[in-house]
């Protein structure tokens, strides 16, 4: 049995007064099931994520690293998910831990209740409907202190505080928050983080090897090696969307995706961008060999509910063979997946694209084809907004076979925002939204 099993599980009742038992087991089995010839994706298996105390969690791989969880259970897994080669296990990481924000005097401040918690490497097994967790690697500096999830760098990231908003923390440059998860040949891990944002190369056994930023962050006092390799232009990547999604192509390569368009030349340019950037690097060689601009569909096309299109954003891309991917272009509540073959005639590295000074900047173009950018020409495989019983905020996307993708959600270790997000005591007042696990079942193969 895992050590991190913990037996309790959250109950979750359907409100049908007056009907028994026996005749809603009758109607459940009188369903028709999904037709596998169906033209339409459709879910096959859902499975949950049992209550596990973070205090727990987190103690039994770095003892006295929390000194009180604030009844936050282990969450936030769900940042993303990555095959771990036997059928119904998948690597998961964490991202940075538990965080809100509050306003205060009218300005949001950025809450860390468990200040103490450090991102993980997470291995999960999907047994029937059930998430149980088989193993935890904690992500660890070079003399094997905790990274932390807490903000790097003043004036740069988020000012962290605490659960109420009311104490400063210190920053901390070790810290990361962690997003995408990819396992090398040699077993070590490569991850994304979205405060560099950063490439971030670790052992086996979670120990931070290298930390891969852009030219000119000039990061200091990080307890590990930070190498500045990749472009400047990634300095103006939006507070809290940096990287976010990581794929690992056939031959070793990885792809990292800008979650959100860079605010190029400021926040607005950005914010009303439907372009991104996706970004391949070469481990051998330590550097970015090529760059794509991506183009997001319009917000309402991703999601009807949605008129703002800041809300944009990639949370996963998946390699499905050859230089194709999968990118996951989401809002909270949806998701649509399409498919992209990444061209070397698509590269615009090193060209005026990636110069700040560029006006306008390739975030500004409403129409960056018909300015002469080869903006990745992409076919949609899959609208999980159609698909019944999928949660919200799915962040992670799997390959199970060539017609099935396993999805995970965040779900943000339970928390939501503003002061209601604990009670008179401190204690955290859960969301209710659980990590789920869910198989969606292809109309047809990639």
């Amino acid at each position: 049995m895992s050590p991190y099993a913990t037996g309790r599980r959250r109950v979750h009742r359907s409100v049908a007064a007056g009907v028994p038992l026996a005749v809603l087991a009758a109607l459940v089995a009188a369903a028709p099931a999904a037709d596998a010839s169906s033209t339409d994706a459709y879910v096959t298996r859902t499975a949950t994520l049992g209550d596990l105390p973070l205090g727990a969690f987190s103690n039994a791989l770095l003892p006295g690293t929390v000194d009180d969880d604030r009844g936050v259970d282990l969450g936030g897994i769900g940042s993303d998910l990555y095959p771990a080669g036997r059928k119904g296990e998948f690597w998961t990481v964490t991202d940075r831990g538990p965080n809100g924000q509050i306003k205060v005097s009218g300005t949001k401040r950025r809450t860390f209740p468990v200040p103490g918690f450090d991102p993980s490497i997470v291995k999960i097994r999907v047994s029937g409907d059930s998430v149980q967790v088989l193993d935890a690697i904690p992500i660890t500096t070079s003399s094997g202190k905790p990274v932390t999830g807490l903000s790097n760098q003043q004036g740069r990231d988020e000012a962290p505080y605490s659960y109420d908003a009311q104490q400063p923390l210190s920053y901390n440059p070790n810290g990361l928050d962690t997003e995408g998860i990819v396992r090398a040949a040699d077993n070590s891990f490569w991850l994304v983080d979205e405060y560099g944002p950063s490439l971030v190369h670790v052992s086996a056994r979670g120990k931070v090897l290298a930390r891969y930023v852009p030219k000119g962050l000039n990061l200091t006092g990080a307890d590990y090696p930070v190498v500045e390799a990749l472009p400047s232009v990634l300095l103006h990547r939006k507070i809290n969307r940096g990287f976010e999604g990581l794929a690992q192509l056939p031959g070793g390569n990885l792809v990292l995706a800008v979650q959100s368009p860079l605010s190029l030349p400021d926040a607005d340019a950005g914010g009303a961008s439907r372009t991104t950037r996706l970004l391949r690097f070469s481990p051998k060689k330590k550097a970015v060999t090529a760059e794509y601009a991506y183009r997001f569909d319009p917000v309402n096309v991703v999601d009807p509910s949605e008129d703002d299109t800041s809300e944009l954003k990639i949370s996963s891309v998946v390699a499905v063979g050859g230089d194709r991917l999968l990118v996951e272009e989401r809002t909270d509540k949806t998701a649509r997946l399409q498919l992209v073959r990444l061209d070397c005639e698509a590269n615009i590295l090193g060209g005026p694209w990636d110069d700040d000074t560029t006006s306008p900047s390739l975030e500004q173009l409403d129409d960056p084809a018909a300015s002469g950018v080869p903006v990745l020409p992409k076919r949609l495989v899959v609208d999980l907004g159609t698909v019944a019983g999928l949660p919200g905020k799915i962040e992670g996307i799997a390959r199970v076979d060539h017609r099935t993708l396993a999805v995970i959600n965040d779900n943000d270790f339970g928390m939501t925002d503003g002061a209601g997000a604990f009670d008179a005591q401190g204690r955290l007042v859960d969301s209710g939204v659980e990590t789920t696990v869910t198989y969606v079942r292809l109309p047809r193969g990639i």
